[in-house]
């Protein structure tokens, strides 16, 4: 009764491949994410809508990604990031507990990356837990001042005894995150052992879960050419127990 599941995966926008051999996979990961049983799933590179591929395939979900993802007894929240010339993306976040609030932030560092977190209370165990969804910028630069805008907007928007998790897709590469997370009180499990990126070949640690107030347990990926083929990334899933 003191711990629950949390997964986060960078879905690809639900299309993965190149070219004549780009493929739809929104179906199948909705039927992967029922198999995490997580109590809350973080998703970056969700698409809302993107009315080219919608004529392109013929089985393109009606609803919204986040809602079409969402299994029975869930809810889904959503807010874009980035606007494009033929639709929209941003973070979504999963519950089967119940969203109290949630609202964006957005932290874009330049006009060329757009960039936010979306912030979401849950009702967990009758803990209200704060849970901040994350996809940072490609430049090593900009993430440090995105960390910082986070590390801001924790101080102002988070209660210092409130139960918090931050879940998503850091792009950190060189692993230059850690100490500014942890100057938040933020911490992660050594998952440098559980890589995400590239999902075929997996070498890079980009996916990750930090947490204040809350105890990390335990920490793996799923593995395999399924879950390859689904997105550029695979998911991580942690537990984690309450205090």
């Amino acid at each position: 009764m003191n711990s629950i599941r949390v997964a986060t995966w960078n879905i690809h926008k639900g299309v993965n491949g190149l070219g004549p051999r780009r493929r739809l996979e929104i179906h199948n990961i909705g039927l992967a994410l029922e198999q995490f049983d997580a109590d809350v799933i973080a998703l970056q590179e969700v698409r809302k809508e993107n009315r080219k591929l919608a004529k392109q395939f013929t089985h393109w979900p009606d609803l919204p990604q986040a809602e079409f993802l969402a299994p029975l007894g869930y809810e889904s929240v959503y807010k874009t990031n980035a606007i494009t010339k033929h639709g929209e993306h941003g973070n979504a976040m999963l519950s089967r507990w119940p969203v109290l609030s949630f609202t964006q932030q957005d932290i874009s560092d330049h006009r060329f990356e757009q960039r936010g977190l979306l912030h979401s209370e849950v009702l967990i165990h009758q803990q209200n837990v704060h849970m901040i969804v994350v996809h940072l910028g490609l430049i090593n630069a900009s993430r440090h001042r995105q960390i910082a805008a986070l590390g801001r907007y924790i101080n102002r928007e988070v209660p210092a005894n409130a139960p918090l998790i931050i879940a998503g897709d850091f792009n950190d590469w060189n692993e230059q995150l850690h100490g500014l997370m942890r100057i938040h009180d933020l911490h992660t499990l050594d998952t440098h052992r559980l890589p995400t990126f590239p999902a075929r070949f997996p070498v890079l640690h980009m996916d990750r879960v930090y947490v204040r107030g809350l105890d990390l347990v335990n920490a793996h990926v799923p593995h395999g050419r399924t879950w390859a083929r689904m997105s550029d990334h695979l998911p991580l899933i942690v537990d984690i127990k309450l205090k």
